[in-house]
């Protein structure tokens, strides 16, 4: 889903077969690109990356938390630092939001964790960018991280996503059901509404990293 936008904006399009979950080489603005998903966390976002080639760029993309309350749902944000260590920037002639990334290890449940989160200086949240900027130092290439807001700040979560994550990244569907059943009003209702506000993200995202020079 989190490339949905920017598939819109390629040409020659190609299913590749590589050690991940899901995997396209395409071309974009006449450049070759490989798009990559390979499930939430660091650890399979950075298999993500020994699982590409001939690497000379890399951008971690995708959806993310606000922990400023200024960002809205679909804003795109840009990271200037990822867990403090800072990262390239692309140019872009679209409105985005620029500064720190906190890039955690679970989903950030509560307006609360949110908040002491922003307290680090860091302005949205991720669980994937830490995993693969390792990658990238690793390997001497450029290395930037472009997120679509599908969370707000002063959101809490009615969906315990995090007991529904499993080890391989996915998220356990039939678990997040049956939890949702115990309250359905409210959490069928989060569920419906998160995922259009994800296809909401990924169109966003598509646009900004089509116009986006790297």
């Amino acid at each position: 889903m989190e490339f949905a936008g920017l598939r819109k904006h390629c040409a020659a399009i190609t299913r590749i077969s590589v050690a991940a979950d899901w995997a396209r080489m395409a071309e974009l603005n006449g450049n070759r690109i490989v798009m990559i998903a390979n499930g939430a966390g660091a650890r399979q976002a950075a298999k993500a990356v020994d699982a590409a080639r001939d690497i000379s760029t890399i951008v971690s993309t995708g959806f993310c938390g606000a922990l400023d309350p200024a960002l809205g749902i679909g804003d795109i944000f840009v990271a200037q630092s990822v867990q403090g260590v800072p990262v390239s920037t692309p140019q872009s002639c679209k409105v985005c939001t620029a500064g720190a990334l906190a890039s955690i290890d679970h989903v950030a449940q509560t307006a609360a964790e949110k908040a002491k989160l922003r307290t680090t200086g860091a302005s949205a949240v991720e669980m994937e960018a830490a995993g693969v900027q390792v990658r990238a130092r690793a390997l001497g290439v450029p290395f930037y991280c472009v997120r679509s807001v599908t969370d707000l700040a002063d959101e809490t979560f009615a969906n315990d996503l995090n007991s529904a994550l499993r080890e391989d990244g996915h998220f356990a569907t039939m678990q997040i059901l049956r939890s949702a059943m115990k309250d359905p009003v409210p959490r069928f209702r989060e569920l419906v509404r998160l995922r259009r506000r994800c296809w909401t993200a990924a169109r966003t995202l598509g646009d900004f990293l089509a116009d986006c020079r790297f």
